[in-house]
């Protein structure tokens, strides 16, 4: 069951949450921005829902609240945010803010980040570096779920990647993926109705495919695209990880029942000023024509158009604050409890 609830109260209910927790105005502030519009875009999986997984750590030492990002530009185009354990989103909204001025000044800038944690999802950051005129390359490392191609064993993380490019009017194209075929809960779900789950979503703990959903739930996730997928988790590992100096693979700590233990994870974003190569006008008559080119695609189904990546969660932006935010009864309530309005 869901309800509505407008942005500006949900953000009051997000900030008191977070402050509860010993967080300050300002970086309460940042988080919920980026969890409130996680829900306005339609992806619940990474909105205020997290608050419950971030107030915990918060209270229990794996995240620390007082903790001030340190930023370090070796370079005119390359920087380290040193996160000191701050929540993700304090953390990548001070990396991405970096990269912004840096683009300006030279065209491209690289902002790694370690000693991090879950930031949310990608488009926020993404919709950021759009309308601010850029194109984006960005990523996240994560815990372990995932087998190496042909592995037996989770040795990589179902790392998200995110590419955005701006586009004189909206819609911008923005493309946030993780890596595996199917995300756990949807394998949940199919456990929980006692249903089996389709051939390719998962292996079992030996590392053999498995339609049954008990079995895949001791097993591992599988790659989108078998070793293309894999091969992209340790593509965003190593610019996420290796690059910035955090950890990766295997040494990066699960935060499911480990709320006192630090993840260091590490992100990054990349910025390149399309203005800088082509110039401003080029640029966007050419992103006109691309985007054009796309929408007049001959649809397989007239009832469902070609839309661009990350159109229909721009789409939804809209609709959230004409009509308020859809959330589930359930999380809701959760926040509010969070928040100090319900015992």
């Amino acid at each position: 069951m869901t309800t509505r609830i407008d942005k500006a109260t949900l953000m009051v209910l997000s900030n008191r949450a977070l402050a509860r927790a010993g967080l300050s105005p300002e970086h309460a502030e940042t988080t919920s921005q980026v969890l409130v519009q996680g829900d306005m875009m339609g992806i619940p999986t990474h909105g205020v829902i997290r608050l419950t997984p971030y107030t915990e750590r918060l209270k229990h030492g794996g995240v620390n609240p007082k903790a001030i990002p340190k930023i370090d530009q070796r370079a005119p185009s390359l920087c380290i945010v040193d996160g000191q354990n701050a929540l993700g989103p304090v953390v990548a909204n001070a990396a991405l803010c970096q990269a912004i001025e840096m683009v300006k000044e030279t065209g491209i800038a690289y902002v790694g980040c370690r000693s991090s944690n879950h930031l949310g999802a990608m488009v926020p950051y993404a919709l950021q570096a759009c309308q601010a005129g850029f194109v984006m390359l960005s990523g996240t490392s994560a815990s372990t779920t995932m087998p190496p191609w042909g592995g037996a064993e989770a040795r990589i993380g179902n790392n998200p990647m995110c590419f955005a490019a701006a586009c004189p009017k909206e819609p911008h194209i923005i493309l946030d993926m993780a890596m595996s075929v199917a995300a756990r809960g949807k394998i949940r779900g199919a456990q929980a109705a006692g249903q089996a789950i389709p051939e390719g979503w998962a292996v079992d703990k030996t590392g053999k495919p498995t339609t049954d959903a008990s079995e895949a739930l001791e097993g591992f996730l599988v790659a989108v695209g078998g070793h293309k997928g894999s091969g992209l988790s340790m593509a965003i590992d190593v610019l996420s990880g290796v690059l910035s100096g955090a950890k990766f693979l295997t040494g990066i700590t699960s935060w499911v029942g480990n709320n006192d233990t630090a993840q260091e994870l590490g992100h990054f974003f990349i910025l390149i000023d399309p203005a800088r190569l082509i110039g401003k006008e080029n640029y966007e008559a050419a992103m006109n024509e691309f985007c054009e080119i796309v929408h007049t695609t001959p649809a397989a189904d007239p009832v469902t158009p070609v839309i661009l990546p990350g159109e229909r969660e721009q789409t939804r932006i809209a609709d959230a604050l004409a009509h308020g935010i859809e959330l589930n009864v359930k999380v809701l309530e959760d926040v509010r409890r969070l928040a100090g309005e319900i015992d």
